[in-house]
């Protein structure tokens, strides 16, 4: 059973903004191919992931604090026996480990070594479950989505999982006799109401509301910025993407609040920000089926429900 869906990981959307909405630099383009490279391979991972049958929780996207120290969990799967944490790598090309050394056959490089990462959120973990009374084990697996990768004079006992080797592990785990009892569900929303929402790892350029390009973005293909279709849909140049209207206002709005959380929603501020809606009605008809307004006269906001 999932807890908690994979989601698109907001700096990833808030950057996605930046760059359909301005000029940013070659750093943040490098960045956005990164992250998306990253989630690309988790939603693979998900997705083989779909024939588990062992009675299971499996928490997505979890960041946690534990003696001060921050970590992200890629996948997180709670069963009887233990509990298995999943560190998913998109990476693709010839790599070889010598020790704790990791480097690129192609460039020479080294990169940070993937394996400490998974054992620092094994350690950390362990030490919460104790805090949090929980006596289940923790077993780290580091997962090679792509196959295109390969590792050169890896240590047959390291616990990497190969994307070859992908639905063997998972038939190993389905083979596993366990049911899932009412302390792994206690165990499994106190690790929610705990999770972390903003990441402190984010890094974001600096940006100001005027200085962005205005308009709705498609959702599809996050490059063009949507035109009007029809009397109820807009359509995306780009892409000839068709949506419905109140759908795409929706979404822009709650762009805004995520570039802008400082920010208060007026009628005249979305009504600017989306630009392609010429009647600031239809905006306020918007705005109070899922905001309250707060009235301050000329000064009057909106706030989420």
């Amino acid at each position: 059973m999932i807890i908690k869906k994979r989601t698109v990981p907001l700096e990833l959307q808030l950057l996605k903004s930046n760059r359909a909405r301005k000029k940013v630099p070659e750093k943040i383009e490098h960045q956005i191919i990164t992250l998306e490279k990253g989630f690309i391979g988790e939603t693979i991972f998900d997705q083989r992931m779909e024939s588990l049958s062992l009675d299971s929780l499996t928490i997505n996207d979890l960041l946690l604090e534990t003696n001060r120290a921050h970590y992200q969990i890629d996948s997180l799967l709670i069963s009887p026996p233990k509990i298995h944490i999943f560190e998913v790598k998109n990476f693709e090309g010839d790599f070889i480990v010598k020790g704790d050394q990791w480097k690129s056959l192609s460039t020479g490089k080294e990169i940070k070594n993937p394996l400490l990462q998974l054992s620092r959120s094994t350690s950390l973990l362990r030490q919460l479950l104790q805090q949090l009374g929980s006596n289940l084990t923790v077993e780290g697996h580091l997962i090679f989505i792509n196959p295109e990768f390969y590792l050169y004079e890896a240590p047959p006992n390291l616990p990497i999982v190969f994307q070859p080797q992908l639905n063997r592990f998972i038939r190993s785990l389905n083979a596993q006799s366990s049911k899932i009892y009412d302390t792994h569900h206690t165990l499994a929303k106190k690790l929610l109401s705990i999770h972390i929402k903003k990441s402190p790892f984010s890094l974001l350029p600096a940006y100001d509301f005027d200085e962005l390009e205005k308009g709705i973005l498609c959702g599809e293909c996050w490059n063009g910025f949507m035109e009007i279709g029809n009397q109820h849909k807009l359509k995306c140049p780009k892409c000839n993407k068709w949506e419905d209207k109140e759908t795409a206002i929706i979404r822009c709005i709650e762009e805004f609040e995520h570039l802008f959380p400082h920010m208060k929603i007026t009628v005249s501020t979305i009504f600017d920000w989306c630009q392609v809606i010429k009647s600031k009605k239809t905006i306020r008809k918007i705005l109070s089926k899922r905001y309250k307004l707060i009235q301050f006269g000329r000064s009057s906001f909106y706030v989420k429900l």
